[in-house]
């Protein structure tokens, strides 16, 4: 902690640390696969040494990444034709010098896990309607890195929807335009126009992007990396107060009818808030651990992920029943014939 403090208040630097003093936690936690471990396992490490006052930046929301036996074994031509423009960035950004000092790094929102049942033309269960990239299951479901979400997102767009697309556009090409004269376009012209009106009527004192940050702190600290009971039941409070102050107090300006992106991030607020009451039900619902969801009750006496499949070896959707209803879930069980679960260990 000494080393900490003095790190935070400039006096000293991280390579200033001797090798004894050194906290390697992946390594001392997980000695089999140490910095090799699972997204999911590295980050909620890395929070745990923050969350216990470890922090090695001024915010106490950092910890260090340090390339220098990576640097010693390969050579710093090899580290810089690897990673190169990444460093240059970090330097940059921060004016240290990565190949000299430890990078400064944590843990940060990634990006919602797709799901959405697609066939083999990437068209889900409405037709006509694709789903591409991370928004379906397809090639790699939920089990999302940063390279395979890339390369699906690159493979639906150049190999598939081109063929797929074009496939079905081509037996509708004979087809009438779409009418809009219909009762259930002039409802859902009318409810847009409605919210739309609504939004710009309100003139509150707190704009889209402070009601945006508020939901996004409840989001990271009570349904984040790591989840209990009870912070699972106050974010679910805390967005539904959020949702009626939103209503009350939210600015929104410019007109209707003009190019007003204001406009188009309220009402998109208004989808998040809505995507976060439903993960922080389904997260709450799911009394296990398993992958990225982590629930701290339920957790091996080494502190990994305890999952309970006979009880949640099922998919569940979640039937929207109104802004103010609990939500009706829907589920279907998973039968594994060739690939079984399996307890994850990264300690031996």
């Amino acid at each position: 902690m000494e080393d900490v403090k003095a790190i935070r208040n400039g006096a000293k630097k991280a390579s200033d640390i001797e090798e004894k003093d050194r906290d390697y936690y992946l390594e001392r936690r997980y000695p089999a696969f140490g910095n090799l471990v699972p997204r999911d396992v590295a980050s909620r490490a890395a929070k745990e040494r923050c969350d216990a006052g470890f922090g090695v930046n001024e915010t106490g929301l950092a910890v260090f990444l340090d390339f220098k036996t990576a640097i010693e074994r390969l050579g710093e031509d090899v580290i810089r034709a690897r990673y190169g423009n990444l460093f240059q960035m970090y330097e940059k950004i921060t004016d240290v010098d990565p190949y000299k000092e430890p990078m400064m790094i944590y843990p940060a929102v990634h990006y919602t896990m797709g799901g959405l049942w697609v066939d083999y033309n990437l068209m889900t269960t409405v037709p006509g309607l694709y789903a591409i990239g991370e928004a379906n299951f397809s090639d790699h479901g939920a089990n999302r890195l940063g390279a395979s979400a890339l390369m699906q997102g690159l493979a639906d767009g150049y190999f598939v929807l081109p063929y797929t697309i074009g496939d079905y556009l081509s037996k509708k090409i004979q087809a009438p335009k779409v009418a809009t004269d219909t009762p259930a376009f002039d409802a859902a012209e009318k409810a847009v126009r409605e919210k739309i009106d609504k939004l710009l009527a309100i003139k509150g004192k707190h704009t889209v992007d402070e009601f945006h940050k508020k939901l996004g702190n409840v989001m990271w600290e009570d349904v984040g990396m790591a989840r209990s009971k009870e912070s699972l039941e106050r974010a679910i409070a805390q967005i539904a107060q959020l949702r009626k102050e939103f209503w009350k107090d939210v600015y929104v300006p410019g007109e209707n009818g003009e190019f007003n992106q204001e406009i188009e991030k309220a009402l998109r607020l208004v989808d998040f808030l809505e995507l976060g009451e439903l993960m922080a039900r389904d997260a709450l619902n799911r009394n296990e651990s398993c992958g990225g969801h982590f629930r701290v009750e339920y957790q091996t006496p080494e502190g990994e992920t305890l999952r309970d499949d006979e009880k949640y070896a099922y998919v569940a959707v979640w039937e929207y029943k109104g802004a103010d209803t609990a939500p009706e879930m829907h589920k279907e069980e998973l039968h594994f014939e060739v690939a079984h679960p399996a307890q994850r260990n990264y300690k031996d």
